[in-house]
């Protein structure tokens, strides 16, 4: 029996590859199957829908709808408020706004840009730990330390605390990309029991830093006065919770994408060794080619919308594959041919519209640094396998591990 093109997305077998099946999914912008969701794969309804307020993410506007495969997909705990990536206005551009404020524009304008020594020196250290050269595997020894040790500073845990955090990220994330032999079971009570330790901790640093405010993240928002009043604690377990998990998954998966594309591409490679300044626009390519998020699903419509001549009734769930608008061939030229010299890469690797990568500034600047110094410092690195093994997630697509080797590491 011939897979519907829904449950080829989520086959484990098209992981390393699903942009054939993304291609055939094209041909019909609006693809419906049964009782199952509407599936959007082009480039220019995609985008006007992330920016239509007649598409809900709020979780709770969601239908029971066992035709969609991702109908079982692992919700937040009800204990907890949901985050505001699956909240809609007001609630969300509230809670968004309240958040922003330490975090970026107009309020804390260099918070980011004032990281890039830090974040210098983090990369520096663990190239520098690599050790063996021969055999490297980038995720577990760079892509995935990175971003949690910068997640961590930013929301100011500290340093001596980071290891715990780190266990406590993992195992949620773990969750997130579950491993199908595993006990079920036994995952989930893992996944509970970190939530629960992991928010117990965050209390009680939050509590610590109502008392004695420091210049982290976690203290500004934990004492935030603004026009909006405070963060309730829920409300703050809730958004440092989002902020750990969301913002570091996406950007292991930017990074190891990213190394295995220029692995694949040694000329774009060499360029970027000899010229730092072109992470910037092989970032944005990368976006576009390797999206670390491949499609949005499970999003609701309050209306009645119609997209090419296609009437989705009001309460219809949406998937909005945004890796298959990116190589939508009515928006890029050549779409499947990674080039960092394209003059206009305006991609939806971060989404669009109020519910864009909160992070996007912090992931970018990630990647460009991680890129840049291990595009500098490995030397004729290679990889050992090709294609690597992939994470079980279809949602947030990366290798798992990403073995390569090089001739040496430079100072």
């Amino acid at each position: 029996m011939t897979q519907s093109l829904l449950h080829q997305i989520l086959d484990y077998a098209n992981r390393a590859d699903p942009y054939p099946i993304y291609e055939e999914l094209r041909k019909t912008p609006v693809h419906h199957e049964a009782d199952g969701p509407y599936v959007i794969s082009t480039y220019y309804e995609i985008r006007s829908l992330l920016h239509d307020p007649r598409i809900s993410s709020d979780a709770r506007n969601l239908a029971s709808n066992a035709a969609d495969p991702l109908a079982e997909a692992p919700q937040e705990e009800s204990t907890l408020p949901p985050g505001f990536l699956r909240l809609d206005p007001p609630e969300h551009d509230r809670l968004r706004r309240m958040t922003n404020r330490p975090f970026g524009p107009p309020h804390s304008p260099h918070r980011v840009d004032g990281m890039r020594g830090e974040l210098r020196d983090i990369v520096t250290g663990l190239i520098d730990g690599i050790g063996d050269p021969d055999r490297i595997d980038l995720v577990e020894q760079f892509s995935y330390p990175f971003p949690v040790t910068v997640i961590c500073r930013l929301l100011g845990v500290p340093r001596e605390d980071e290891a715990r955090f780190h266990t406590w990220a993992d195992t949620l994330a773990a969750n997130l990309d579950p491993d199908p032999d595993a006990d079920p079971a036994e995952r989930d009570k893992g996944a509970q029991d970190a939530r629960m330790q992991l928010g117990m901790y965050l209390a009680g640093l939050i509590e610590e830093r109502r008392r004695n405010p420091g210049e982290d993240m976690l203290s500004q928002l934990a004492t935030a006065k603004g026009e909006d009043g405070p963060m309730t604690t829920m409300e703050l377990l809730s958004t440092a919770a989002l902020l750990l998990i969301a913002g570091h998954e996406t950007t292991v998966n930017l990074i190891t994408n990213g190394m295995l594309t220029l692995l694949r591409n040694p000329g774009v490679l060499q360029r970027l060794r000899a010229d730092p300044r072109l992470a910037v626009p092989i970032v944005e390519e990368l976006l576009r080619f390797e999206p670390p998020v491949q499609l949005v699903p499970q999003r609701t419509t309050v209306a009645d919308i119609e997209v090419r001549g296609i009437t989705i009734p009001k309460g219809a769930t949406l998937w909005l594959v945004l890796a298959s608008g990116n190589r939508d061939p009515q928006r890029f030229d050549n779409p499947d041919r990674f080039d960092p010299d394209r003059p206009d890469i305006q991609h939806l690797g971060l989404g669009s519209g109020i519910h864009s990568c909160f992070g996007a500034p912090l992931a970018r600047l990630e990647t460009q640094f991680a890129l840049s110094e291990l595009a500098r410092r490995l030397e004729n690195p290679r990889l050992l396998e090709d294609p690597p093994p992939y994470r079980k997630n279809a949602v947030l697509r990366g290798p798992r591990q990403l073995h390569l080797a090089c001739d040496g590491i430079r100072a």
